[in-house]
């Protein structure tokens, strides 16, 4: 069913993404957390690495907000279709900051167990990132 009020979890991650503050992943994530993200080779497990890769982007995208279009709960499983916006104001992997604006968007699917999630599936459109920093 379609819910109005994002489930805790994902509001607290939400507010911390756009505050720059990944710690609000220990309250969102289970320490042994399993985030699968399209495009990596590997998926990230534990919540320090995945705090870890958080940061990362952020480092990249400090003004990076993130905002959730519309998500769905069903049971132990939540549904989430968002947007970021964001300027690339320091380095992007082996990109230097070039300060140009991006705007992407992507999807989510939760497992989650007492509240946190357990394990994540993700997809956003990087190919549009390198596309307006001037790469793809």
């Amino acid at each position: 069913m379609r819910d109005k009020q994002l489930p805790t979890y994902q509001a607290r991650w939400m507010a911390g993404l756009n505050r720059g503050d990944v710690s609000a992943a220990d309250d969102a994530f289970v320490p042994d957390c399993t985030i699968n993200i399209t495009g990596f080779p590997e998926p990230i497990r534990g919540v320090e690495a995945w705090k870890q890769a958080a940061a990362g982007f952020l480092a990249a995208f400090p003004d990076m907000q993130f905002t959730v279009d519309e998500h769905v709960v069903s049971g132990d499983t939540a549904f989430y279709r968002w947007h970021a916006k964001g300027t690339h104001n320091g380095p992007f992997g082996p990109l230097p900051a070039t300060g140009k604006r991006v705007s992407f968007n992507g999807l989510l699917f939760d497992r989650v167990a007492d509240g946190r999630v357990v394990e994540r599936w993700e997809q956003f459109d990087q190919p549009a990132i390198l596309r307006q920093l001037g790469v793809g």
